[in-house]
């Protein structure tokens, strides 16, 4: 009895072991033809800082309830990301960070907006007038210390089998970090995030 058992046991391994390397081999193949070899961004494309504003507030939603400095950025961007789209595409991940350097960091990257793409009849993107949904905020809880940053749209193609794609659509130039202006009313205190 245990021969006949030890015998269909190794008979089940062997079809399971089998049909995973087949799955495995298929996924493979299916991820590798389904990949964005260097997808061209549109030429039409392009990405503004409309207006930088140092403003000083209280996070609502952070530990660090400090009153600190926050950049507040407002931009607009237009690109198509249809080309990214293949049949094995879930999503596209698109956001915008903020680079900069300070005393602390030479390379400090922030993620300041963000979308998430589903649908290839979605991604024509237009953007008009958006402020960042996310903080902006220096560690040191003031911008006093950066002189400029520079923001970039980056995309992560998210399929349904295979490897992820990232890329950098767009880059701004340098611009500079306005000074907040003390005693400035406009710019004191506010509820921030």
């Amino acid at each position: 009895m245990s021969s006949s058992m030890n015998t269909t046991l190794n008979r089940l391994n062997s079809v399971t072991a089998y049909a995973t390397t087949v799955l495995l081999a298929v996924l493979s193949i299916v991820a590798y033809s389904a990949y964005p070899l260097n997808p061209k961004p549109d030429p039409n494309a392009f990405l503004k800082v409309d207006q930088l504003e140092v403003v000083r507030a209280r996070a609502t939603w952070h530990s660090d309830r400090r009153l600190q400095d926050y950049l507040k950025v407002q931009f607009s961007a237009e690109l198509d990301l249809r080309p990214l789209f293949t049949w094995n595409t879930k999503q596209i991940f698109l956001s915008l960070s903020a680079h900069y350097a300070s005393r602390a960091s030479e390379d400090n990257r922030i993620v300041i907006w963000d979308r998430i793409i589903r649908r290839k009849e979605d991604s024509r993107i237009f953007i008009e007038d958006a402020v960042n949904r996310y903080a902006f905020r220096e560690v040191s809880t003031s911008f006093a210390n950066v002189n400029s940053t520079y923001f970039t749209l980056h995309w992560n193609v998210m399929p349904y089998v295979g490897v992820l794609a990232y890329g950098d659509e767009l880059s701004t130039a340098q611009l500079p970090v306005p000074k907040r202006i003390e005693g400035d009313s406009k710019n004191e205190e506010r509820v921030w995030y």
